[in-house]
């Protein structure tokens, strides 16, 4: 079950519409950082069960921040969220980890069809 949810992106316009496409009456508590480095930091301090991620960010981007996150907790569920659609992006990200991309502008249909992915694969893992 999805608890807590982590959203990673530079652009704080970009942090609020996706936090608009979450569903607000499951309860869920959402989290937010602003670069790769913070949100690596963020999810090994508070243990997320979905991290929303952007990819092109300042300080570290969102490949080696996932990169990092897979390397601490192989079990991490990372949903990309790019305007970077192009098949070697998905296929690099896809090959790091990451449970699916989803395109920006986010949606909301985009963002439930990847809660619901996310929630499929945390109950495929047991997590606590």
């Amino acid at each position: 079950m999805i608890q807590k949810i982590l959203v990673v992106d530079d652009s704080l316009v970009s942090r609020k519409i996706i936090k608009s496409c979450i569903p607000a009456d499951r309860g869920y508590e959402i989290h937010e950082a602003v670069n790769g480095l913070e949100g690596v930091a963020k999810y090994k301090e508070i243990d997320p069960d979905v991290t929303l991620m952007d990819l092109t960010m300042p300080v570290m981007d969102g490949m080696q921040a996932l990169e990092e996150i897979k390397a601490f907790d192989e079990r991490a569920v990372v949903v990309v969220c790019t305007a970077d659609v192009q098949m070697k992006t998905i296929s690099r990200v896809m090959s790091r980890g990451a449970l699916m991309v989803v395109k920006k502008p986010i949606t909301r249909n985009a963002i439930n069809d990847a809660l619901y992915r996310a929630e499929q694969t945390i109950t495929g893992h047991n997590r606590p």
